[in-house]
């Protein structure tokens, strides 16, 4: 049973990892057509290694909510942060490894990822 309270966080990191999958996505079929396809296989790749580990950290995240369990919400949270950082370097690492990446398109789409958080709540309102 999910906790009340975590509900409108839950809502919002999931409005923002949808969010930064369809401005991935976006990105990456202009790139596409503009600079071809090892362009958009690497902004892809660097928005799959941003967007997972996102994932994972929402989920751990917003496990708990309330005065009663607010040392499990510090503990959830930081053991989300600590996962999200083991899996973006896993990832970096694997994708290194097993793509072919141009590093310009990769790191600029794993900023942008990164700073879409902070940008998400001027274009989804509610």
């Amino acid at each position: 049973m999910a906790n009340k309270l975590t509900t409108a966080g839950r809502k919002l990191a999931w409005q923002q990892n949808i969010f930064s999958i369809v401005v991935v996505l976006f990105i990456s079929l202009i790139t596409y057509f503009g600079w071809g396809l090892i362009h958009a296989q690497s902004m892809l790749a660097a928005g799959v290694v941003t967007i997972i580990p996102n994932v994972f950290f929402a989920l751990k995240a917003f496990k708990y909510a309330g005065a009663k369990s607010s040392k499990l919400v510090v503990e959830s949270f930081f053991s989300g942060v600590k996962l999200k950082m083991v899996l973006t370097a896993l990832l970096f690492t694997l994708a290194f490894k097993f793509f072919v990446l141009l590093p310009i398109p990769f790191f600029s789409m794993f900023c942008l990822v990164m700073a879409l958080p902070l940008l998400t709540p001027f274009f989804l309102k509610g």
